[in-house]
């Protein structure tokens, strides 16, 4: 066993999240990784040595120390390991890249989609775009929404002229290289705020947003190949119901009446919505999973589960105004 590996299995002995992560992560490399494939020619590394790089890897992001992401790109590492763990499956078997998975996308589309949403961060911290898709004209000027969702065809439509392992390994030498950046390993330049997708957040919370799209979307791949893809743990997805909370209470704005949301769970909290001088009208109790998912575009406001009292249309409308944000 290397140093590396001898000093990442003491950090887990004596850290219990992280004990608790690295179940999690085993027990999902054994769901996704089957019976071991022979190595497709041209494979970016020895696909017999690749489940045992993921853990480890997983297991390496999730450590404390200097080689470590910070605390706010660790939810971002867990999913890009994730993920390099579900499209380990499609080894040997190309056909699946085509299952379709969602909106017209199917797994190379979706990955790909991954590559152009992950792009702006990376453009704003300085990296070199990964793929040769040549940019639309819809300018500057355009909404961020019409930018982004014609980015994504251009990616989308590129990608495809290749194989999809190659679109793998751009993604994931893009993803990587968002995790090298200063920005994923200290908290400091992480703080500078800067305007991406419509929000001006500190970097650091640009790091959860990636987070938040890639689990998504890995759930998706996930779900369209019928296997089962492990919600973040509690340690991360504490992080992503708080962003989705904030930035749900920016969007309701005036003229709401205060509620109480309760997220239940290791990751949950409660939180008032809406003004804070006034009144709570109402409560309302979500499940940490069914939040993201409600604010992910994954659950409408008809289909989540909750406990409510109080006023019911001011309940619904911080229902509707989450679900209002999705644009995964």
């Amino acid at each position: 066993m290397s140093g590396d590996a001898e000093r990442i299995r003491a950090h887990v002995e004596d850290c219990a999240d992280c004990a608790e992560e690295l179940g999690r992560l085993r027990e999902a490399v054994h769901r996704l990784d089957g019976p071991p494939a022979a190595p497709a020619k041209g494979a970016r590394r020895g696909a017999d040595k690749v489940g045992r790089g993921r853990l480890m890897a997983a297991a390496r992001a999730a450590r404390t120390g200097h080689d470590a992401p910070a605390a706010h790109a660790a939810p971002y590492a867990a999913a890009v390991a994730s993920l390099e763990a579900l499209l380990r499956e499609l080894d040997g078997t190309p056909a699946r890249w085509g299952t379709p998975v969602v909106h017209d996308w199917d797994v190379q589309g979706t990955v790909a989609h991954l590559i152009a949403a992950d792009e702006p961060l990376a453009e704003r911290l300085g990296m070199l775009p990964v793929t040769r898709a040549e940019a639309g004209g819809t300018g500057d000027a355009a909404p961020w929404e019409v930018r982004w969702a014609a980015r994504t065809e251009e990616v989308v439509a590129y990608e495809h002229t290749r194989p999809p392992t190659e679109t793998a390994e751009a993604w994931w030498t893009q993803a990587h290289g968002l995790l090298d950046l200063p920005e994923a390993r200290a908290e400091e330049p992480a703080s500078l705020p800067t305007a991406l997708m419509g929000k001006r957040l500190p970097v650091a919370d640009h790091y959860v947003i990636r987070a938040f799209e890639t689990w998504i979307h890995t759930r998706d791949i996930g779900r369209a190949l019928g296997l089962t893809v492990p919600s973040p743990p509690p340690v991360h997805l504490q992080r992503l119901v708080a962003l989705a909370v904030r930035i749900v209470d920016l969007a309701l704005g005036d003229g709401t009446r205060p509620v109480l949301l309760g997220v239940e769970g290791a990751a949950g909290g409660d939180w008032v919505l809406g003004p804070a001088a006034e009144p709570v009208a109402a409560e309302l109790v979500l499940d940490a999973v069914d939040l993201c998912l409600l604010v992910g575009g994954r659950l409408t406001p008809q289909e989540v589960s909750r406990g409510q009292a109080g006023d019911a249309a001011a309940a619904q409308h911080v229902l509707a105004t989450a679900a209002s944000l999705a644009w995964l």
